[in-house]
């Protein structure tokens, strides 16, 4: 299958995306993770988005779909894909869809995790990370026993510059305007499969896989 998963920040993306991917076999593709690798390698592309998204912008649709069209180059990606954080706006949603064509491997669905935008600040400006071992933590939902320090090696915890409330707002700002309309453009291809994004985990799994048909 191939699958594009879209939803605001703080929505699960990452999480359902990973998910999937076990449970449908197919390589999950997130532009995050690929421009994370290149702002912790210290390249020029890193240190660019690394600016662009502590400002909650969106990176350049050239870089982008670039990294985007070499993924699905390869092999891996024959069987199927999960699309995780691309396509963000109506250009790259386009760009997109003329290369599918020109692979003659157009996408199965399009889902969209709908999540309250309150929920969504609360999500990522309550995450803590461990500078010592980058462990994960919310101050909420998994904090840590000691108050600023990783349970697991001891290390300071720490809020990213780009899980701060007022730039999450701003992301989701971004969000609403440039890729909210995305689910027009699927929707008129007939591809736009709305689905919940709050509730447990293993819930919103199971409700994107009833949504699949699988």
């Amino acid at each position: 299958m191939r699958i594009v998963l879209l939803g605001p920040p703080g929505s699960g993306k990452g999480t359902q995306a990973k998910v999937l991917t076990e449970r449908l076999k197919v390589p999950q593709i997130s532009t995050g993770d690929m421009l994370r690798a290149a702002v912790a390698a210290g390249t020029s592309l890193g240190r660019e988005a690394k600016a662009v998204m502590e400002r909650g912008a969106l990176v350049p649709d050239a870089v982008i779909v670039g990294l985007v069209r070499e993924r699905i180059a390869q092999t891996d990606c024959r069987t199927g894909y999960i699309l995780d954080g691309f396509p963000r706006t109506a250009a790259q949603a386009e760009a997109l869809d003329t290369m599918l064509r020109e692979l003659q491997t157009p996408l199965d669905s399009v889902l969209s995790l709908t999540v309250p935008a309150e929920e969504v600040v609360e999500r990522i400006a309550g995450r803590r990370t461990c500078r010592g071992c980058g462990r994960m933590y919310h101050i909420r939902y998994s904090p840590t026993k000691e108050a600023g320090r990783c349970d697991a090696c001891g290390g300071e915890t720490y809020q990213r510059d780009d899980d701060g409330e007022e730039t999450v707002r701003r992301r989701m700002q971004v969000y609403t305007e440039q890729t909210a309309p995305l689910e027009a453009h699927y929707e008129r291809q007939g591809l736009l499969r709305r689905v919940p994004g709050t509730g447990r985990i293993g819930e919103i799994t199971e409700h994107l896989l009833q949504t699949l048909g699988v």
